[in-house]
Formats: C-alpha cells, sequence, structure tokens
C-alpha cells in the first residue's frame, strides 16, 4: 500500500494514517483515513468513455452538493484543483480520484423497518427532484446492459445461466417486457437518475436513510427505473416482497407523483432488474469464477425472480395503485362474461366449477385472472413444458415471421421435426402423418387400422376416451355409453376395464393384469369378425386416471395380431414423458403399438397432433384415395413441437416429472392414511388420481370430490374430476410441477377434509 499512500499524499497533500483494499466489481478502490477524515480513493482503467463518465460522475455529485451535502460523496480536488488524475501502473494507464467518506450503516446490514423503507422512498423521490433540473450528455449518450432501457443488450449473457429452467424463466421475463414495456417507451418520462439504489448503496443512521453512495450507474433513463431499482434490492430477500415494495412506492410517490402509466409497467421492470443482476452474475461467473463480489446478490435475486412468477401482474399493480391512491378497473362480473359468451356460443362447451374463471394471463405453472390472482395449475397437461413457455413462444413468432404454409409446399421444418419426433419411438414405428389435434388423430388412426385390415369392427376400452369426431365418439366408452350418448355400435367390442382397485380383479391378486387380459382373450376371440384394432390409453384419464394393470398389454396385443388386427395407443395424454420413468406410456408395458396417437401436449397447446406408424400400415393407407390435411404439420405447428422436444430435453422434464410425481404420490398415500375417504392413489410422474369414497368403503363419492375440487379453486389451486362417477381427483400439472407445489397441494386438501370432518354439516355435500 506504500505506492498508493505515498501517491496520495503527494496529490492530495494529505498525511495517510490508514489505507485497506476495498472489495470492487471491476477496479480497485480503497479506504483512506487521516488524522481527523475518511475518504475513499477510487482508481478506474483508462479509456477515453470512462474518463469521461468518471467526470461526468464527480460533475453530477458537485452538483448536488448544494442539497445534499454530507449526503451523497463529496468530489476531492486534487492539489491543482482538478477532480480527475491518471497514472500508470505496469505502463497501464488509469483513472483515480478522491471522494469524502459518508458515515453511517448500510442498508442491507440493518434490520428493515416500515418507517427505514418509507424514509428510503421520500430521499429517493427528492434526490430525483434535483436530479430533473440536471443536464449531462455524457451521461444522456449513455447506453449500457444496467440501465432498463436497455434491457435487451443483456440477452447475450442468458446462455451463460447454467440451469436450463432458471435460463427459461429469465427468457419468459424478456419476451414479458418486449410485449408490456417496449410500447410505452416514448410516453415515459426520462431524466438523469442514480440507477442503483441498492443495500450495499443506502446509508442508514437512527432508522433514517441519511445517505446514498457509487453513482457509478448514473443514466439518462426513464424515472419509473429508479423505483424499480430500490425495490428490487429492498425487496429480493422478503417473503411478501409486494407488501413492502408498496410502502416503498407510497413513500416515492407522496414527494414526486408517480404517473399511471409508469406504474402500470413497474411489475415488469422489476423482474427486468432481476433478471439483470442474475444474467451479469452469471456473466460474470463464466469469465472470473474468482470475483465473489460480482455474485454477492445473485440467490437472493433468484429468490424473488421465482417468488414474483407467483404474483399476478394485475394484482400487483393494483396494489401499486391504491399505493398511489389511483384508480383501478375492476374486472367485469362472471355473471356478465357468461352471458356473453352464450350469445354465441353454446353452453353445450361447459366452463370449468361452479365459479368459472375469467383467466387472462400465464406462465409456467402459474395461471392469472382478471380479478388478480394466481391459480396453480395441477391440472392442465396441455401446456406440457409450461404455459407461455419463451422457447415454445419465440419459436412460434420466428416461424410466423418467416413462412406458414400449406403441406403441399416442401419446407424443412416438416421433415425436420418428423425425424427428431421418431428418433423417440422404436425403429419399427418409423412414419408420422401430422393433424391438427388429438381427435383428429384418433379418427385418422382409426381410418388408417381398418383400411390396412380391411375390417371396421373396433376393440375398445370401457371409459376410454378418444376425441370429438364422430369416430373418436364411436370408439370412446366415456362418450356413447354417457346418459346422452348415441349409445354402442354394432361394429365396437368394449373390454372391461382392468382396474386393480374397483374391478373384478384387484391390486391383492398377484396376477391381476393378466387375469384382465385372458378375459379379453376371450371377447377376441369370441368375434364373429376379424377385429381391425384395440385402442387403449396406457392410463386411462376419463376413467378417473387408472392405469392398466400390468401383464394386461402383454396378453391382448398378440391375441389382436394373431386374428388378424392392429394395436393403437393413444398417447395423447401420456405421452412425452410425462409418466416419468417411461417417455410413452406404452413402454411401462413391455409392448410396441402398431399406431400410436398423439396430441395435446406435443405442441404446448397449440393446435397439433400427430399420428405414428409402421411402414406397412402407412404403404397400405398409401393406396387408398390421397392424405391431405392443409394445416397438419405446417412449419409453425412444426417450429412449436419441435421446440417443446428441446425443452423436454434441457430441462430434464421428465426426471422432473419422475422425481415429483413419485414425491407427489407418496404425499398423497400419506394422506390417504390419514383420511378414509381416500380409497386409492394411483397414476405415474405428473398424471395422477385420488379416488375420492364414503369412509372406508369404495362408494364413490361424488359429493366430496366436487367439494374438495371446488374449495381448491377457491383457494386458487386447479385441479378436476374424472372418472364413471365423478369423483376421481386428476392431477396432470405441467411438467415444470416442483415438489413445493405438490406439497402446496397436499397441504391444502388437507386443511380442506379437516374443515369437512370438523364441521361436514355445513357443508352441501
Amino acid at each position: 500500500m506504500s505506492n498508493v499512500n505515498n501517491f496520495i499524499e503527494k496529490e492530495f497533500g494529505i498525511q495517510v494514517t490508514d489505507c485497506k483494499q476495498l472489495d470492487g466489481y471491476d477496479n480497485l478502490n480503497y479506504s483512506i483515513s487521516t488524522s481527523d477524515s475518511s475518504y475513499i480513493y477510487k482508481t478506474y482503467k483508462y479509456s477515453e468513455v470512462s474518463f469521461d463518465m468518471v467526470k461526468a460522475e464527480n460533475d453530477t455529485l458537485l452538483f448536488l452538493q448544494s442539497d445534499f451535502k454530507n449526503k451523497v460523496p463529496k468530489p476531492i480536488p486534487f492539489k491543482d484543483g482538478s477532480y480527475l488524475g491518471t497514472f500508470s501502473i505496469k505502463e497501464q494507464p488509469s483513472i483515480c480520484r478522491m471522494l469524502s467518506f459518508l458515515q453511517g450503516d448500510f442498508l442491507g446490514d440493518v434490520s428493515h423497518t416500515v418507517q427505514l423503507i418509507e424514509s428510503l422512498g421520500a430521499f429517493l423521490a427528492e434526490l430525483d427532484l434535483k436530479l430533473k433540473e440536471f443536464k449531462n450528455y455524457t451521461i444522456q449518450s449513455r447506453q449500457w446492459e444496467w440501465d432498463l432501457q436497455y434491457f435487451d443488450l443483456n440477452r447475450k449473457y442468458i446462455d451463460d445461466i447454467t440451469n436450463a429452467t432458471d435460463r427459461n424463466i429469465v427468457r419468459y421475463f424478456f419476451n414479458q417486457f418486449e410485449e408490456n414495456i417496449r410500447p410505452l417507451f416514448p410516453e415515459l418520462r426520462k431524466q438523469i437518475i442514480h440507477n442503483d439504489a441498492n443495500e450495499w448503496n443506502i446509508l442508514v443512521q437512527n432508522n433514517k436513510v441519511t445517505g446514498i453512495i457509487d453513482f457509478g450507474d448514473l443514466a439518462h433513463s426513464f424515472l419509473i427505473n429508479e423505483l424499480a431499482i430500490a425495490i428490487t434490492y429492498t425487496c429480493y430477500d422478503k417473503e411478501n416482497p409486494l407488501e413492502w415494495a408498496v410502502v416503498l412506492l407510497k413513500s416515492y410517490h407522496e414527494k414526486l407523483p408517480l404517473e399511471a402509466k409508469e406504474i402500470s409497467i413497474l411489475y415488469y421492470l422489476i423482474a427486468a432488474r432481476l433478471c439483470t443482476s442474475v444474467c451479469n452474475s452469471s456473466h460474470a461467473q463464466k469469465v472470473n469464477p474468482d470475483n465473489s463480489y460480482a455474485s454477492v446478490s445473485e440467490q437472493s435475486a433468484w429468490k424473488m425472480l421465482y417468488r414474483w412468477l407467483t404474483i399476478n401482474p394485475i394484482h400487483a399493480e393494483n396494489e401499486f395503485r391504491k399505493a398511489a391512491n389511483l384508480p383501478f378497473e375492476k374486472p367485469v362480473s362472471t355473471s356478465s362474461l357468461l352471458k356473453r359468451r352464450h350469445e354465441h356460443i353454446s353452453p353445450i362447451l361447459s366452463t370449468s366449477y361452479k365459479d368459472p374463471i375469467h383467466m387472462v394471463r400465464s406462465a409456467f405453472q402459474y395461471m392469472y385472472d382478471a380479478e388478480g390472482n394466481t391459480f396453480l395449475d395441477a391440472y392442465n397437461n396441455i401446456p406440457h413444458v409450461g404455459h407461455s413457455h419463451p422457447k415454445v413462444v419465440e419459436a412460434a413468432q420466428r416461424q410466423m415471421a418467416k413462412l406458414n404454409t400449406n403441406t403441399r409446399y416442401i419446407y424443412d421444418e416438416l421433415a425436420d421435426y418428423a425425424e427428431k419426433l421418431l428418433k423417440h419411438f422404436p425403429p419399427n414405428l418409423s412414419k408420422v402423418f401430422f393433424v391438427n389435434s388429438g381427435s383428429a388423430a384418433s379418427d385418422l388412426a382409426v381410418r388408417m387400422a381398418n383400411n390396412h385390415t380391411k375390417s371396421n369392427t373396433m376393440m375398445v376400452m370401457e371409459s376410454g376416451y378418444h376425441g370429438n369426431t364422430q369416430i373418436a365418439i364411436d370408439i370412446s366408452d366415456y362418450k356413447f355409453n354417457n346418459p346422452k350418448g348415441e349409445g354402442q355400435k354394432n361394429h365396437i367390442i368394449k373390454a372391461t376395464l382392468p382396474d386393480t382397485y374397483r374391478g373384478k380383479y384387484t391390486a391383492d391378486i398377484a396376477n391381476a393384469g393378466t387375469l384382465y387380459g385372458k378375459d379379453a382373450v376371450s371377447q377376441i376371440a369370441q368375434s364373429k369378425h376379424t377385429i381391425s384394432a384395440f385402442i387403449s390409453e396406457p392410463i386411462l384419464g376419463c376413467a378417473g386416471q387408472v392405469p392398466l394393470a400390468d401383464g394386461y398389454l402383454k396378453e391382448v396385443y398378440p391375441a389382436i395380431r394373431a386374428q388378424g388386427g392392429v394395436c393403437i395407443s393413444d398417447e395423447v395424454q401420456t405421452g412425452f414423458g410425462r409418466l416419468g420413468d417411461h417417455f410413452w406410456g406404452y413402454e411401462a408395458h413391455g409392448v410396441i403399438p402398431d399406431i400410436v396417437i398423439l396430441g395435446k401436449p406435443i405442441a404446448n397447446g397449440h393446435p397439433m397432433g400427430a399420428v405414428v406408424c409402421t411402414q406397412e400400415i402407412a404403404a397400405s393407407f398409401e393406396k387408398g384415395v390421397e392424405f391431405f390435411s392443409s394445416f397438419g404439420g405446417n412449419p409453425v405447428s412444426c417450429a412449436i413441437a419441435s421446440a417443446v422436444l428441446d425443452v423436454i430435453a434441457e430441462e430434464k422434464l421428465q426426471e422432473n416429472a419422475k422425481v415429483v410425481g413419485d414425491y407427489y404420490r407418496s404425499l398423497l398415500k400419506n394422506l390417504m392414511q390419514k383420511y378414509s375417504c381416500i380409497g386409492d392413489v394411483r397414476g405415474s410422474g405428473l398424471f395422477i388420481g385420488f379416488d375420492i369414497v364414503k369412509d372406508n368403503t369404495k362408494t364413490p363419492n361424488t359429493a366430496l370430490a366436487s367439494h374438495i375440487k371446488n374449495e381448491l379453486r377457491n383457494r386458487h389451486i386447479l385441479v378436476s374430476t374424472d372418472g364413471p362417477y365423478d369423483n376421481v381427483i386428476k392431477t396432470k400439472p405441467p411438467l415444470c410441477f416442483s415438489k413445493e407445489n405438490a406439497e402446496k397441494v397436499v397441504t391444502t386438501v388437507s386443511d380442506i377434509l379437516d374443515a369437512y370432518y370438523n364441521n361436514g354439516a355445513i357443508f352441501d355435500v
């Protein structure tokens, strides 16, 4: 330190009694003491840009001295009266300057109180009111990653984030920034702001903010960014960040009133600052793993970023508006929305829950309604990799901007996706036909099977469901056997559901699946006509999440083939890794079908379906009339579906379905030991059902199941009911579902059942 001491004594004319090097992001800083004063000596690598920016920072601090003396650092002049110096270390030019040292504790080192955070809001507002008068064209010309108006500059760091799920959370908020903030750029107030009111730049004494340091991030930016940044660093270690954000906003607004448009984007600006932080810390760790300073706040930033997802943006904006005493728009009543819907949409298109939900946004495993509530989605299996997944959204946007056309033209996306998809199947399943839905895929699969076998007799599964076309309804016992259904057609043979909980052969019989299979084989033998195909889901959702019993398909598949038929596995709900142990449900049974039906999750909710089959079946179908689907396998659909496969792989979602699903079922089975109304817990991966019965019986309790479903809805958790008696709670969430999410569902079910058993008489069940 002797060289530093000598330089300071020579250039500033002060006698140094102590000199300590401080931590820094990318420069060397020193704490300097004399017999009666303290200073901060700062050095920077020389460049013309750096020199101009440090000069602009000094000019800003000198401007603030009149109103913020001893509240912001004061530049200390060299002997010659200048405020900046240059020197060389090992022939490397550097910039240096001296600042006064401000007394106080860091905000990050003290307990936060409402009074303290109110003080912070007021202080920053007063600072910004003063800075509004200051002009500096060097600052105004600055464009860099830490200014939120240039948020997009951080995109280049996203790939430095090592965890794929984390990367995609950040990508999601980049997309939200483009959608919700960029359109308002021309309308937002701009001025010079401090731009870095973090907990290590704010000084506190006696439960009051007394100063702010480190003006190195000065920016000519949107005024609202000042508040967004302060909220970010004040709240990112809080369990209830929104409550603290409101305190800070209110006190800032009382001194410097905010505009409604600024408040409308605050939620997304806070997320953007968190993303900026994690992007830069991830990049810094990559280029300099030993620099712990760069990642000092990363853990808290990630924690808040994930917590921020659980907050409905509408709720956040409404709370901010209340704090600023600004009006907010009240949502239209559900009854009015239903009335409008039914003016042109038939009520036969039903809605979920006794009290339907008006959804407006979604993110991963969360859905946001118009009233500001956040729903944990433990039900919707169609957004397979998560609602609004950024990689899926971006794939759609890119392809829509490039090309979308029908399949009579040659384009790369069709063949690319076909090859990518078929890598997940055994070699003999080598042909794929694309359509627009799982229902259309079921329809096509039946046509192909009938064409191949020259028969139309079908063997279907009790309580099975395969879609909404006429052919699909004809093979769906769930539909044709409904009291309002058309009944079983003459060419349909219905196999008994191999249910080991409530069926003929139960789980305590070692070979129950084989016995069910032999019964089905007897039905096959009794058929007067060749059975064209046997079709079933590996786990029957509409039957109440009932898995086919082990050993069943090993009996049925050979028997169907022996008499000239083919075997169809409907993987619309069970495919793409949902079951955890296997990518496709049929794999769990040790069989390979001749035809596989895909839909729902194939494109994360974009309308797409597919039929995968053998070369032989495809060849026989090719001898008939031309097959054509205008939009089946169009470029946009293929791009989206390809992105889904990428996300499953990079986020290891099949593995997550296995780990979280096993945990989820274990929690439910523990709950089953506590409540005798849970008769069975079944399923695989994140495709689970629990059977609600009358206590200590197998008698379905439809009313209680409905009560649980609707009470979960009232507590902002989405599940549904199904089964012949509508008494099975089914949960099949997006594959990004976490153990914490599973715990929340099960804990809430437990709370509902506790209330039911303690106050059962008050419930209309």
